[in-house]
């Protein structure tokens, strides 16, 4: 979520907003042109594309700000062991591997298998590492580091491939929440902002911007669900409030502790590779969190 600083000249502030926005438009235009292609080979293999691409960029930005704070790590175990993760879901969603419908459950084995797994590779990695003497912190890091980027960027394939509804839908719906989320918090506290919501890890955090993205967040999912809710499951108005609320209030916490992770490095991105917004971390932030709570809802109240 972008972090407006009050101190800011109005023309920069718009400056620095128009550029997030041209960046985050034109990527999701790329994905979701490809998911609604029509061919199943260029939605399938753009979308591993880019989740993959995410998901090692993403990594290698967390990792980095690691090892700016001082902290050990198994920087390319992690990331190699990332990339395998995003690889191994997206077969098991597409019913590459395993069932053929790729069944939740199914899916949730594999991660749970890949996990185990990786921890005991992480401790043989370390038993033969005769110049690292933090195993304990290498082990750490490197793990939290896949739990946070690739894990919790699978629930996007999760919900994109869900069996037996129009997950693209629901996937389209779950990013433009965010996202407004993301705009409506920015616009309302550069706008209006006084009252500071955490200084310490965000000054420019407001908690009018906060009652904004929950504003802005709750009006797109009404709208979305009136034009589109008849390709979504189990979808009405009821849920579209719900779901609105509590992605936008997610998508705030998720970028707050993005913000956290970067105060403690010293850093005020987490990369330089998207302009206007800085790094994949800073893109992907908010839609960490809220991937999985979309995913949850799915699966265990729209479509039980």
């Amino acid at each position: 979520m972008p972090d407006p600083a009050n101190t800011m000249p109005p023309s920069s502030k718009l400056q620095v907003f128009l550029r997030r926005l041209v960046s985050s438009v034109i990527l999701w235009t790329v994905i979701l042109a490809a998911m609604f292609s029509g061919k199943r080979f260029i939605a399938e293999g753009v979308f591993l594309l880019i989740v993959a691409f995410l998901a090692l960029a993403g990594l290698v930005e967390f990792y980095g700000l690691a090892q700016k704070r001082g902290l050990a790590c198994f920087k390319i175990s992690g990331v190699v062991g990332g990339v395998l993760l995003m690889v191994g879901t997206f077969l098991n969603v597409t019913g590459h591997l395993g069932t053929a419908n790729g069944s939740p459950a199914r899916v949730n084995d594999f991660e749970t298998s890949f996990l185990i797994l990786f921890v005991l590779g992480l401790g043989i990695r370390q038993l033969f590492s005769k110049l690292n003497p933090a195993g304990l912190s290498a082990i750490s890091v490197t793990l939290f580091g896949l739990m946070y980027v690739p894990w919790l960027l699978n629930f996007i394939q999760k919900i994109n491939f869900f069996p037996h509804v129009e997950g693209k839908y629901f996937l389209l719906y779950f990013i433009l929440l965010t996202k407004f989320s993301d705009m409506g918090a920015y616009v309302v506290g550069s706008l209006i902002g006084r009252h500071k919501m955490i200084p310490r890890i965000s000054p420019g955090k407001t908690w009018e911007g906060f009652v904004g993205a929950i504003v802005v967040s709750t009006g797109a999912s009404l709208a979305f669900v009136h034009f589109f809710g008849s390709h979504m499951a189990g979808m009405n108005t009821y849920h579209a409030i719900v779901l609105g609320m509590i992605l936008s209030i997610t998508a705030v916490i998720g970028d707050l502790i993005e913000s956290l992770f970067k105060r403690e490095c010293g850093a005020k991105d987490s990369g330089s590779l998207l302009p206007g917004i800085g790094g994949i971390l800073d893109l992907l932030d908010s839609l960490l969190f809220n991937a999985p709570i979309m995913y949850l809802y799915l699966r265990h109240v729209l479509v039980p």
